[in-house]
């Protein structure tokens, strides 16, 4: 195994990107293989997306964190007892890069999101169109933007949790890894559970590496029972980094309050 890297360390990168990087992106949440991510989702509450990120673009990301004046606030989860570790929440307007991210996947995203929804007889659908899903959120009062990025370090870990922030809720969201694991950090798996009526709960721990994404359910999803589809409770979280840093990039398509 690498040494591992020292907590807090971040390698440079500007704020601007590049429009061919950029442009790529695009072509990479394109050429996704969207029939098995829904496939995915619908069976278990996630997907995961490999290489969506390169090396560059993952470090450049992390290394964002250093710079306050691009966030709107800094949240440290011990004095809130939601584990141990720090994210802080950027500003409008967003880093190139992460709105490309929100607005590339959400139209991607959306009808599963409508899908799950009326399966679930819930009678909010999501428009086209990004802005227009955000106007819906402002008119109610969220507004302050929610893509987010979280650092760990040595024995910080994220509870079980959902990211819900207001009335308006879209019901899919997405996590990039941005470090290298057993080379920035040790331990940190990020894991989903899933609460089912009557039974245990279900856990996942989902395997990934430096630049890869998973897209999962925010608060519910349906499934398939015996007598129709019922709706199953879902949260996230990180296990304990035993060593080094580990950085998240958060997209959330919803605004808070």
């Amino acid at each position: 195994m690498s040494p591992l890297r020292p907590f807090g360390y971040l390698d440079p990168m500007t704020l601007v990107l590049d429009p061919p990087t950029v442009s790529s992106l695009a072509g990479r949440i394109a050429a996704i293989d969207w029939p098995k991510a829904e496939v995915d989702l619908d069976a278990t509450g996630f997907a995961h997306l490999p290489g969506l990120l390169s090396r560059d673009e993952a470090t450049g990301l992390a290394a964002l964190y250093a710079s306050d004046e691009i966030f709107r606030s800094r949240v440290v989860m011990g004095r809130h007892g939601f584990g141990r570790g720090e994210y802080k929440y950027f500003s409008y307007p967003l880093p190139e890069l992460v709105q490309k991210l929100r607005a590339g996947f959400y139209p991607r995203l959306r009808p599963v999101a409508n899908r799950w929804n009326e399966t679930l007889n819930i009678k909010t659908s999501f428009p086209e169109d990004h802005d227009d899903f955000l106007l819906r959120c402002h008119a109610a009062g969220q507004t302050r933007p929610t893509p987010l990025l979280l650092q760990y370090g040595e024995g910080d870990y994220n509870c079980l949790h959902q990211d819900l922030y207001g009335e308006h809720v879209f019901p899919l969201q997405v996590a990039i890894l941005l470090c290298s694991p057993e080379t920035d950090f040790v331990g940190g798996e990020f894991v989903l559970t899933e609460q089912r009526p009557r039974m245990q709960s279900r856990v996942e721990a989902v395997p990934l590496r430096q630049g890869d994404a998973v897209v999962f359910a925010v608060h519910h999803r349906p499934v398939r029972g015996t007598r129709g589809f019922y709706r199953v409770n879902m949260r996230h979280g990180v296990s304990r980094i035993r060593a080094g840093a580990r950085h998240t990039l958060g997209v959330i398509f919803h605004d808070a309050a």
